[in-house]
């Protein structure tokens, strides 16, 4: 089960998932669906901090496996046993 969050800031908001994302762990994390314009894809997102949301993660059972930057964007691979 991987899983990717991004986030174009250190305190948020925190895109968690997109269009095929596990609508209960969406549901979890309090995420919010949303089509942003000019895109031709749904994403949802909160606005918590990174931190917040990967320790929401740990507590399902998601670990870190890799995180680098894009730009001025933060991302976070996570694995789920």
């Amino acid at each position: 089960h991987p899983l990717c969050c991004l986030s174009p800031q250190e305190v948020g908001p925190t895109m968690v998932g997109d269009e095929h994302s596990d609508p209960s762990l969406m549901s979890f994390l309090g995420a919010t669906k949303r089509n942003m314009l000019g895109n031709h894809f749904w994403e949802y997102y909160v606005n918590d901090a990174p931190r917040v949301v990967l320790n929401k993660l740990e507590s399902c059972g998601y670990r870190v496996v890799s995180m680098t930057g894009v730009g001025q964007t933060l991302v976070w691979c996570l694995h789920k046993e």
